[in-house]
């Protein structure tokens, strides 16, 4: 995402891309990570108050796939042959894997994975704004998910402030606990890695024709038109 010799466009290519985890994260926070059974564990109270303010992202991301084009029509079983396609395998993974390790789990590794999660997140929005930027102002379009707004909202961090950092800094962990606290921040940071991974070879492999629309002044010819077709790789010089 940072060499500026691609289009913006092309490098925020793998959007649709992940459509699959951006839209499962909502349910992930509402239905996974959320537990509000009883209201008496600290640790369990924060994480739902942050599934609170991740459940509902999805919304933004679905703005940005139509400002940047992809919101072009077509047939419904050709959509999701597209989103269970092996090109998105690891991308559907991703939600199965969240929600393997922290279904019903204790409400400390549900915040270890958390955190782990918003780590990523935070470095992926990072870059993903300063692309958004450059395509804001090619396009006169605002992004909100891929864009400052959504950064803006991210800490990098599931739960902020002294005060909270100083309860959960309180929590006292067995050696046992710790071992799968661990282990299962290093399962997250893997199906991560693997999925930017993803991400990266659907960017390579699928390029914009960018069409220009009868009566569209949008500049550069970047319009609601636009279509992901594959190409070769080395043709786009990365």
């Amino acid at each position: 995402m940072e060499d500026r010799h691609i289009s913006p466009l092309q490098r925020l290519g793998f959007a649709p891309c992940i459509a699959h985890f951006i839209l499962s994260f909502g349910d992930l926070n509402k239905y996974v990570f959320r537990d509000e059974s009883s209201d008496d564990d600290v640790i369990q109270n924060l994480v739902n108050e942050h599934t609170y303010e991740d459940d509902h992202h999805w919304q933004w991301f679905l703005h940005d796939l139509k400002e940047l084009g992809f919101n072009r029509s077509q047939c419904f079983t050709d959509t999701l042959r597209v989103l269970w396609s092996d090109e998105t395998l690891r991308t559907r993974q991703l939600s199965y894997q969240l929600s393997a390790c922290t279904l019903n789990a204790d409400p400390v590794i549900k915040m270890a994975a958390i955190e782990a999660i918003e780590a990523t997140g935070n470095i992926l929005f990072t870059h993903a704004t300063q692309v958004a930027k450059e395509l804001e102002i090619t396009t006169g379009r605002k992004y909100i998910y891929l864009g400052q707004f959504h950064l803006n909202v991210e800490t990098g961090h599931a739960a902020g402030g002294k005060d909270i950092e100083a309860q959960l800094a309180a929590v006292v962990l067995s050696a046992e606990r710790m071992e799968q606290v661990l282990q299962v921040v290093t399962h997250v940071f893997e199906v991560f890695t693997s999925w930017l991974d993803e991400m990266l070879t659907y960017a390579q492999t699928h390029a914009h024709a960018q069409t220009q629309l009868a009566g569209d002044g949008i500049i550069d010819g970047i319009v609601d038109g636009i279509v992901s077709v594959p190409i070769n790789p080395d043709a786009l010089g990365v």
